[in-house]
């Protein structure tokens, strides 16, 4: 072997010997520094430093599970959540805004199963519902900021540019009472984030006396943000009316629009409202009211063709109805505004003018119900216009119950109802006092409201009726109205049924008499009754003891042959009498009935309305003049030799 061979081999032997302890070296001194901190992987989960922050209300802290997709989602400490009435924040993106693909983004819905959670997260999402009568925890884990799609008919989108350049800029009125922190937020920044910044003068927010401390200074802090939103604080609770008015006496803006404390405005909400107003300044116009889930917070919306009107039954609610076919014929396209006979009352914009002419709100109504109506009476009565804008989209929080209390002892949506009836119903107030036995107690003075429709020279309730409602069922030309008792066991059941259309198709059932329709067997006790509460065990159309107070007990016999409750029609299809949407065909809604005999004959099978005897269930038999239990009394009925209805040749 040759000396230059030699040395080559050598070198390359101290080549790898030096290399090993070079590599050694660097392998501890990388690990040195992933120990110490050195260096961030990102993925260390004890890590505090860089958590998410809730917006005005500090640093969260981990960690709740996100029950939809097993993964974490950072949480507040339970003092902090307690205090911000804050459940969990949701994680930002990347470039510290919401993440586009975060819970409940673009209207999607946040599900989860309770029996996923752990211990604490059990507790949190149940005391969640029971404070707000809502999904909290779900509301907790999105955004403030969240996305929604657009939800507007393309039409829409289009007329954008026939809007006015000179639209007038409003006040944007929020009410609330111990609202859970995000979806306050979430209405706040739906207004801020999808109002032209021009038009939008102003975002008020008034405080019903909340005592959850995260309305109170935190709220002030995090709105401190943002210059166009004030804080009112109304001192002691007042309820929503006043609260509106303590509102409107504040605001500056020349529109006023008045938004509940759990909505989502969507892009393009605003501008079709102000439009409209800018053109006649006594149109009262409201938004088309979308269904935000109050389990999953997901965003509902529908087209323009499937607009629905307000309007009202004789116990003075307000309802929703189709278009009627005279307001369809005045409309070119379905993205034109529908006049409304009445409207719900939680979202609309008026001219703060026009407002303050036609009186503002009844000041002599306490907390809330029957604001809408009057504002929809004398909207129309007075000189204005009542309208619902298929191009404005704004989502609610449809609550199944009230979270709130106040005070027991006073009928407030009764007492308000009267008040409205006896300054804007003439003499159509009866049909109203009929369904409350006319116990009308005290409702205070109203002369002051009278005045003001004199000196407004206002339209009489009955041009009301002929010219913006005509639809409606009026009570006064029925053959035989109030309750329906059964003569069967002493008459003491009466004919009972539900009010709410989610009860509709349910099976007519007996109740105790409280004055309405009266069955003739069994000693007068039983009459056609429903229970209206839609958590009851019992079937909502029944028949049951007679109470003599009105109310789910009191029927109309129509001239056509209809058992009614206001819109909804006692039928039968050969199974269970049920209450069904009156649709004036007759048919299964047809029943004929004697005065003298108390028969109520069903043409259509040929058979006759009987109280089973367990006197609650309502059954279909082969006709029995003998039978007391198909023996029925109204307890008013036109003076007739016979008021039969016995025109079953002429509705053949």
């Amino acid at each position: 072997m040759g000396l230059g061979v030699y040395f080559r081999r050598r070198a390359r032997w101290m080549k790898y010997l030096l290399a090993i302890p070079a590599l050694y070296l660097c392998v501890m001194i990388f690990m040195g520094k992933s120990s110490d901190g050195g260096v961030d992987s990102g993925h260390d989960r004890n890590s505090n430093n860089n958590l998410p922050v809730i917006e005005g209300v500090g640093e969260g802290r981990p960690e709740v599970p996100r029950p939809a997709k097993k993964k974490l989602v950072y949480a507040r400490n339970a003092e902090s959540d307690k205090d911000a009435n804050v459940l969990h924040a949701p994680v930002p993106g990347e470039d510290g805004k919401t993440n586009p693909d975060g819970p409940g983004e673009l209207g999607k819905a946040v599900t989860m199963k309770k029996e996923d959670l752990g211990p604490k997260e059990k507790t949190l999402f149940d005391d969640g519902w029971q404070n707000n009568a809502f999904n909290q925890y779900a509301s907790d884990m999105i955004s403030v900021k969240r996305s929604l799609p657009d939800v507007r008919d393309d039409r829409c989108k289009e007329e954008e540019s026939g809007y006015l350049t000179d639209l007038p800029d409003t006040s944007v009125i929020v009410c609330f009472h111990n609202e859970a922190w995000s979806v306050l937020l979430r209405t706040v920044h739906s207004v801020l984030d999808r109002s032209p910044s021009h038009l939008l003068k102003e975002i008020v927010l008034v405080d019903d006396d909340s005592d959850m401390e995260h309305l109170k200074k935190p709220l002030e802090d995090y709105m401190a943000k943002y210059p166009k939103v004030k804080i009112i604080r109304a001192g002691k609770r007042v309820g929503l009316i006043r609260a509106r008015l303590i509102g409107a006496e504040n605001a500056i803006g020349k529109v006023l629009t008045f938004l509940d404390s759990h909505c989502e405005c969507v892009q393009g909400w605003l501008e079709p409202l102000l439009d409209r107003i800018a053109r006649n300044w006594t149109t009262v116009v409201c938004p088309v009211i979308d269904v935000i889930d109050d389990s999953t917070f997901e965003y509902h919306y529908g087209r323009a063709s499937g607009t629905q009107v307000g309007g009202f039954d004789w116990n003075l609610q307000f309802n929703w109805h189709g278009i009627p076919d005279h307001e369809k014929q005045r409309r070119k396209y379905d993205t034109d505004p529908v006049q409304s006979p009445t409207m719900a009352g939680g979202l609309f914009s008026i001219d703060r003018k026009f407002f303050q002419r036609v009186g503002t709100y009844d000041d002599g109504f306490d907390i809330w119900g029957g604001e809408n109506l009057e504002l929809s009476f004398k909207t129309w009565m007075c000189g204005g216009t009542l309208e619902i804008i298929p191009c404005s989209h704004v989502g609610h929080i449809f609550r199944k119950r009230s979270p709130y209390k106040w005070r027991t002892g006073v009928n407030v949506l009764k007492r308000n109802s009267i008040r409205l009836a006896e300054v804007w119903l003439d003499e159509h107030k009866k049909y109203y006092y009929q369904r409350i036995n006319n116990d009308l107690g005290d409702f205070g003075d109203v002369s002051a409201r009278k005045s003001l429709r004199e000196e407004l020279k206002c339209q009489s309730f009955d041009w009301y009726l002929k010219n913006i409602y005509p639809e409606l069922f009026i009570p006064g030309e029925a053959v035989g109205s109030g309750e329906v008792r059964n003569l069967g066991d002493g008459g003491r059941h009466c004919l009972d049924s539900a009010s709410k259309k989610n009860d509709y198709h349910k099976p007519i059932t007996m109740y105790p008499c409280h004055k309405q329709i009266r069955n003739k067997g069994d000693g007068n006790k039983f009459c056609l009754d429903a229970n209206t509460d839609e958590a009851a065990d019992q079937p909502p159309v029944i028949t049951y003891p007679c109470h003599l107070t009105g109310g789910n007990q009191y029927w109309s016999l129509s001239k056509e042959g209809e058992i009614r409750r206001d819109e909804a029609c006692i039928d039968f299809a050969g199974k269970d009498v049920v209450v069904y949407p009156c649709h004036g065909q007759k048919g299964n809604q047809l029943w004929n009935y004697n005065h003298e005999t108390g028969r109520m004959f069903h043409p259509t099978s040929n058979k006759c309305m009987e109280m089973h005897t367990d006197h609650k269930t309502i059954k279909v038999n082969a006709c029995d003049d003998d039978n007391e239990r198909q023996k029925w009394k109204f307890q008013e009925t036109l003076t007739l030799a016979t008021v039969a209805l016995e025109l079953h040749a002429q509705f053949r």
